[in-house]
């Protein structure tokens, strides 16, 4: 079982993990990491779990990595730290992720939001990288995910300054979708993935893949990735359910199939 984890469900095909280190506003070490990546993993395979809503506390969501392990590795240990492998199996999660953010969402944790598909914010939410004002810089991500999610010139003040934005900041950069009062925070990201949960399972993970091809391929190569799914998602028994539903008019069934 998880010691840095709670875990819930699935309920209505979504998959609830808190973030639990209380006494650490919930930072990222190589257990906590560690016990992510593994329920990710089983969720993966899980077709009960059809969107997974990650959150923390209303304190913080992450507050960063944990600086104590940090400083007990030297160079060697960085180049071969496991975390690494955590965070590549976390990246390659193939269903939506939905974040829900109050607090301190800073350096690892704002990376780790960041590897989200949807982020809801409570309006306290403080997003950053601090990591400059330790000598060092983002190393999970947080360079290059946060350049495509705000641009160069907002994330380059962010990453050389260590200065974090609001959650308002956060909203008009694209960082994150919506808004809302911290506590009712985690109850919009459950609603926003139990309805992504109802979709098309085929159809949502073919549009995700297109919606990523975005950020990493040029626009042709894009819309060639789109077609492709287009034409694929077309042999499904879930579009013909999907246009069955709209033409008489009742909520449509998908199976996944």
């Amino acid at each position: 079982m998880p010691n840095h984890l709670i875990i819930e469900g699935p309920e209505r095909g979504v998959l609830r993990i808190t973030l639990h280190r209380p006494e650490a506003l919930n930072a990222l070490n190589t257990a906590l990491l560690g016990e992510l990546a593994e329920t990710l993993t089983g969720a993966q395979d899980d077709n009960q779990v059809r969107a997974v809503v990650i959150t923390g506390s209303q304190r913080a969501f992450a507050a960063g990595a944990d600086i104590k392990e940090m400083a007990e590795r030297d160079l060697v240990g960085i180049l071969e730290d496991p975390r690494q492998r955590h965070w590549a199996t976390i990246a390659r999660f193939n269903k939506p992720i939905v974040a829900a953010v109050n607090g301190f969402c800073l350096g690892g944790g704002c990376e780790l939001a960041m590897h989200a598909d949807i982020l809801i914010a409570g309006e306290d939410a403080r997003f950053g990288q601090p990591e400059i004002n330790l000598g060092i810089m983002p190393g999970a991500g947080g360079t290059q995910r946060l350049v495509r999610a705000v641009g160069k010139a907002l994330a380059t003040q962010m990453v050389l300054t260590g200065e974090p934005i609001s959650a308002r900041r956060a909203l008009e950069a694209g960082l994150i979708s919506e808004i809302t009062q911290p506590e009712l925070t985690l109850e919009r990201a459950v609603a926003v993935a139990e309805t992504i949960a109802t979709k098309a399972p085929l159809a949502v993970r073919l549009a995700r893949e297109a919606l990523h091809k975005a950020e990493d391929t040029d626009l042709a190569t894009g819309l060639r990735f789109e077609r492709h799914a287009f034409t694929l998602l077309a042999g499904t028994r879930d579009r013909e359910e999907g246009i069955r539903a709209f033409q008489e008019k009742r909520p449509a069934t998908f199976s996944g199939h």
